[in-house]
């Protein structure tokens, strides 16, 4: 299959998905004759560019209250800033949990110098991104029930498998932030996300600033168990001097955009 044909096959799943809400990963093999790792390959491609979001056995549409709102490209850059001052936080040797997430997954790269890492994840496509690091950290998985909306496992089962270790820093992102209280999320199950909080010596919140503008109900991580947050440049000063009057440790990442 050439790189052509892969672009073409890939506008064209993006169109459906676009058209259609959602697609399924077996519709698409037998649509485009090819296998179905190969289209979980393209839909990890478009997710990862901004274009789509992930599904069990398929993909759907960005909410519409994300479309038209965000430049593909400086969202791609704001993560990776992003993702490599995460990183920089991280000693040799550490023991940390990556929760799901597209913007602690861009993190894993970064990882690929670190010595003796133990890294526990709750999402598979995290622990199949470490696996395929060349400096082969200690892969810990929770296990527990799979949530086909944040893939990721979570439940009782997975937060007991948390509560058996100890971790030096977890790595969290976040669907909004509310100034005042903490993190947000769409997701009703947060009962994972604050185990892994629990369990960690110091919370490190991933996000990026134009997600501090979404209203988003549910709280996840409060304030007070918060550590650090990274974000990129775009954070308003304002904004900036809330979050220090709240004792997070602010860290803003400059974008490459060369």
């Amino acid at each position: 299959m050439t790189k052509r044909n892969t672009q073409q096959r890939r506008h064209t799943i993006l169109q459906q998905v676009n058209e259609l809400g959602e697609v399924s990963v077996e519709q698409l093999s037998e649509q485009f004759n090819t296998s179905e790792v190969t289209i979980r390959k393209d839909l990890t491609a478009l997710e990862t560019s901004g274009l789509l979001l992930r599904r069990f056995g398929g993909a759907i549409s960005l909410p519409q209250d994300v479309v038209g709102k965000t430049d593909h490209k400086q969202d791609s850059l704001r993560k990776k800033a992003i993702a490599k001052a995460a990183a920089d936080l991280i000693k040799d040797h550490n023991r940390i949990v990556i929760d799901s997430g597209r913007t602690t997954a861009a993190m894993i790269p970064e990882l690929s110098h670190k010595k003796g890492l133990v890294v526990m994840t709750n999402a598979i496509t995290a622990a199949s991104r470490l696996l395929s690091l060349e400096n082969e950290p200690t892969l810990l998985m929770t296990g527990g029930t799979w949530d086909p909306r944040s893939e990721s496992f979570q439940g009782k089962v997975a937060e007991h498998a948390l509560r058996s270790y100890n971790f030096d820093q977890l790595f969290i992102g976040a669907d909004g932030i509310d100034i005042d209280r903490g993190t947000t999320t769409f997701n009703e199950l947060i009962g994972l996300s604050q185990v892994m909080a629990e369990v960690s010596r110091e919370v490190i919140v991933m996000v990026e600033s134009e997600k501090f503008q979404r209203k988003i109900p549910n709280l996840e991580i409060p304030w007070s168990r918060v550590d650090t947050l990274v974000t990129d440049e775009g954070l308003a000063p304002s904004l900036k001097k809330q979050l220090e009057e709240n004792g997070v440790n602010l860290i803003c990442a400059s974008i490459n955009k060369g």
